[in-house]
């Protein structure tokens, strides 16, 4: 793949307009992140829209975390209008595995074919429909636990996926890459992970899903290790996060990354 800087500075270039469906938790705090990155986030769910909007946008993420019908029957129109205007989606099935409304969801959005996949080991594994052992949204489940699982998923789907963790594994089924980038600070801010999957999608605009998922992944965590230098607490972590990813330079990540093949 090209060097990290080559797509970052791509995806500023061209700042992607990112169609988002997500929680009520994540909105704020992910178009934040996601300008400091240098996309531009829409947060348009509405049954109304949501088709036509999937077809205006570079590319479409959703998450379920909070679900109720409506969404989830939006999120079913916007990918599938995504898929026939070839506009790349990602996937983030929040919690997929805890209850049936969950699974059987998970398994429509699955249906309708997404470019990446991106969640916690728990949420691979219940989505492959493998065993797994998620709370709620938090992981219970290491990453490598689910780094079959994930090659298998992505085999079956030809989707990109990513399993995100302490050391993030990301495979098409074919190449695998790790990623260990980040910080221990990065899971106690709520909507953190929601809103990479909103990064992912950007880089998605203008990047093959392979790399664009690797790039994302390292771009976030380095990110996290700059704001870890200056930060107390978690707070203070939230504000030198969305500085980094506005201040970080292609430069900067490539000397940071910390990428390698699997």
């Amino acid at each position: 793949m090209n060097q990290p800087s080559h797509h970052l500075n791509a995806m500023r270039a061209a700042a992607p307009l990112v169609q988002n469906i997500t929680n009520y938790v994540a909105m704020n705090v992910m178009a934040n992140i996601m300008l400091a990155a240098g996309a531009s986030p829409a947060m348009a769910h509405a049954r109304g829209e949501a088709a036509e909007f999937a077809g205006l946008a570079s590319a479409l993420s959703i998450n379920i975390g909070t679900l109720d019908d409506e969404w989830a029957a939006c999120m079913q129109i916007a990918a599938k209008a995504a898929g026939e205007n070839g506009t790349p989606w990602v996937l983030d099935p929040v919690a997929v595995g805890a209850t049936e409304l969950r699974r059987q969801l998970g398994a429509r959005l699955l249906a309708l074919a997404p470019t990446v996949i991106r969640g916690n080991a728990s949420e691979i594994l219940a989505l492959s429909g493998a065993s797994a052992q998620g709370r709620g949204a938090d992981a219970a489940d290491p990453v490598s636990a689910a780094e079959a699982a994930a090659r298998e998923l992505a085999i079956r789907t030809n989707a990109v996926v990513a399993v995100t963790g302490e050391v993030d594994f990301v495979t098409d089924g074919t190449q695998s890459a790790r990623i260990t980038n980040g910080d221990p600070m990065m899971p106690r801010i709520t909507a953190l992970g929601c809103s990479l999957t909103g990064i992912v999608a950007a880089f998605c605009a203008v990047a093959p899903p392979f790399d664009a998922t690797v790039t994302a992944l390292a771009y976030y965590g380095a990110a996290g290790e700059v704001a870890a230098r200056t930060a107390r607490g978690p707070g203070s972590f939230q504000v030198a996060f969305v500085d980094a990813l506005f201040a970080m330079t292609g430069e900067d990540l490539d000397a940071m990354a910390r990428i390698e093949a699997a």
